[in-house]
């Protein structure tokens, strides 16, 4: 696609965002060209983030290896048993975060339950490294060979470390909500979310609303006529070397200060420097 000068990525991605549809919206109208159109290019948010090669920068290398926080040495044979303690989680200085991805999740709001599956991967769930790297060659498949090579070295100098999924849907049902945060090289995070805020300058996407206290967050709508009776909106943020994320589907119109409120959360919840238990 090209329009206004800005070109669609034609990437794989193992990450690429379905359409996380809840029981309460059902049953929408066939989708048209367009529109079927607009959500593959919507999609491309994460592609382009996990591989790294749809944004004009090169490759910057960053390592993980600011050490986790140590453990507790263990008990000795005469001490009692200990009792379970909770695993730290958090940012360090650097932007590098540490613990389980869920546990850097926002949990489930008082005001919402936990979502549908979000295709194969669940609705709360942590992905290793391996398993995104399987997940990404297994889409590599029919591309030619050269392609296929290049894509796997962009990947491999991305230092993918995780990712993980959470869906929430409102007590009322009208509204589902899936969370993505990817884990990867810190420059390339950031580059990635910079390319998702031209998705609106393209014509085919709405300008979503902003997140108050992130300002590099970037939202913007699908192209829906207005008697559509569902609505759709995706987020992306970038916060050290978590990419986040958010898709947002219900009825029309959507309570977009609720979902803004919801990625605000948990954004306020990956700022650094910190670590809760």
């Amino acid at each position: 696609m090209t329009d206004n000068n800005v070109t669609e990525p034609v990437l794989p991605g193992p990450q690429a965002e379905p359409s996380v549809t809840g029981p309460a919206v059902t049953g929408a109208p066939a989708a048209s060209a367009t529109t079927r159109r607009a959500l593959r290019v919507g999609g491309a948010t994460a592609a382009a983030a996990l591989v790294g090669v749809a944004i004009g920068v090169g490759i910057i290398e960053v390592r993980y290896d600011d050490p986790a926080p140590a453990a507790a040495p263990a008990p000795s044979t005469a001490a009692p048993a200990p009792t379970a303690t909770a695993t730290p989680f958090g940012a360090k200085s650097n932007g590098n975060h540490f613990g389980s991805l869920l546990d850097l999740m926002l949990p489930v709001p008082a005001e919402f339950e936990p979502g549908p599956d979000d295709g194969p991967d669940g609705n709360n769930t942590e992905l290793t490294a391996d398993q995104l790297t399987a997940a990404f060659d297994d889409d590599l498949g029919t591309l030619p060979k050269e392609e296929r090579e290049k894509l796997r070295q962009a990947w491999k100098d991305l230092h993918v470390k995780a990712g993980g999924v959470r869906t929430y849907k409102s007590q009322k049902g009208d509204l589902v909500i899936g969370m993505k945060l990817h884990q990867f090289n810190q420059q390339e995070v950031k580059s990635a979310n910079e390319y998702t805020a031209v998705f609106s300058d393209t014509g085919i996407f709405r300008l979503g609303p902003a997140v108050p206290g992130h300002p590099e967050a970037h939202c913007y709508l699908m192209p829906a006529p207005p008697s559509a009776p569902l609505d759709r909106m995706e987020c992306s943020a970038a916060e050290g070397d978590l990419l986040v994320v958010m898709d947002a589907e219900g009825l029309a119109p959507l309570p977009k200060d609720t979902i803004v409120a919801l990625l605000a959360q948990q954004l306020d919840r990956l700022a650094r420097p910190g670590a809760s238990v």
